[in-house]
């Protein structure tokens, strides 16, 4: 096999410990060396050192969780050519596993570049995707304790959810600081609500008729407190984005011209894609990165499974809602807004298709049932 880099290295990446392995092309002939690093800086700094005094000029390591991040950061100082890879791609034969024989074989393979480089966005494109990405455990983390308020609630019989829609909104939250205060009369707590509100006086007074006690009470404090704390938090996560949503600012705008897209999903999107789209070969290389289209599993001419990767696609991975697609004919995601005619032909397409699918699915039962009711000599008792 023809080789493609002569003097490559391997990282087998772990939480303390590093083991590098050098290979060296020179005359038909293959030499290694393999060193082992601690993950401290002065340590990485070493191995910098020492894969420069080495010649490498190709590096490649596993995506590791996130212990390849500190490697990651000191190599790029210097002049070489990193690559991550994924670790599913880059597995060793059965048998053979240990660190040095790892980083020998990652070393091997980048030799031959049989490793395919996974997307590592610049350092303001990762600010921002960390932000965002904090982001979206807090919005989880609230949503679990308002559920928690919420059984709190029901196990009192205080049926709120049941009359506001919102029971942290203006009149809910006045109804709950009220009864958190000690406050039980059911015709005291309605006549907090606010006057436009849909439920009547004495839906309200039944809905908050219930058994409030002192846990009770300590229980819907605590919830309250730590909603609280996650909204300040969520606020302060909101500014900083803004003050760094300044190089992103272009790509965010025409992204919400798209149907579906606000301003929320749309620095989501800049965070976790970029705005530099030549990194994407084409089209269905984003949409395929992205989890959002079947994968490739085909012998003997026959498709055996059209099912989506494992893990959470991007869609499904953050709060607002937000769809990637679009048609190969069509120009990158920044140069131009998607043309509504476009997309409203797609739209028609997809319909038509599925209408075919549920109409063909229909016919063959159909069918079956005829076939079923002409072989019956006598009706069925």
């Amino acid at each position: 096999m023809e080789v493609l880099h002569a003097h490559c290295a391997g990282l087998d990446v772990h939480k303390d410990s590093v083991v590098a392995c050098v290979r060296h092309m020179a005359d038909s002939k293959v030499t290694t060396g393999v060193r082992n690093f601690k993950t401290t800086t002065q340590e990485l700094m070493a191995l910098s050192e020492w894969l420069s005094a080495e010649g490498a000029t190709h590096i490649a390591m596993e995506a590791t969780g996130v212990y390849w991040k500190p490697v990651w950061h000191i190599l790029s100082d210097g002049e070489f050519e990193l690559i991550l890879a994924n670790a599913a791609h880059v597995k060793n034969v059965p048998g053979r596993k240990t660190d040095v024989n790892d980083a020998m074989w990652l070393a091997d393979l980048m030799a031959h570049g049989l490793i395919r480089a996974s997307f590592v966005p610049d350092e303001p494109t990762q600010q921002m995707r960390d932000l965002l990405r904090t982001r979206k455990q807090m919005v989880r983390e609230r949503s679990s304790h308002v559920q928690r308020f919420q059984k709190t609630l029901e196990d009192a019989n205080i049926k709120l959810d049941s009359v506001v829609t919102d029971i942290l909104g203006l009149s809910g939250r006045r109804i709950l600081e009220a009864l958190i205060a000690g406050q039980t009369m059911p015709q005291a707590l309605a006549s907090l609500a606010h006057r436009r509100i849909h439920a009547s006086t004495d839906e309200l007074e039944a809905a908050l008729r219930g058994r409030v006690t002192k846990h009770h009470r300590f229980l819907l404090k605590l919830h309250l407190d730590q909603i609280d704390a996650f909204d300040a938090a969520l606020a302060r996560i909101d500014e900083e984005v803004s003050a760094n949503v300044e190089p992103f600012r272009a790509a965010i705008e025409l992204l919400t011209t798209i149907p579906g897209i606000n301003a929320l999903s749309a620095q989501v999107l800049v965070s976790e894609i970029g705005i530099d789209m030549s990194r994407f070969q084409t089209a269905g290389h984003l949409i395929s990165w992205a989890g959002l289209c079947p994968r490739n599993d085909e012998s003997a001419g026959k498709r055996r499974s059209t099912r989506m990767k494992k893990g959470r696609t991007l869609a499904e991975n953050h709060a607002s809602p937000m769809r990637l697609g679009r048609r190969p004919q069509e120009e990158q995601l920044f140069a131009s807004s998607v043309p509504a005619t476009a997309l409203t032909a797609w739209l028609q397409e997809s319909h038509l298709r599925r209408c075919r699918l549920h109409a063909n699915r229909r016919l063959a039962y159909a069918q079956k049932r005829h076939l079923l009711r002409g072989s019956r000599t006598k009706p069925l008792r």
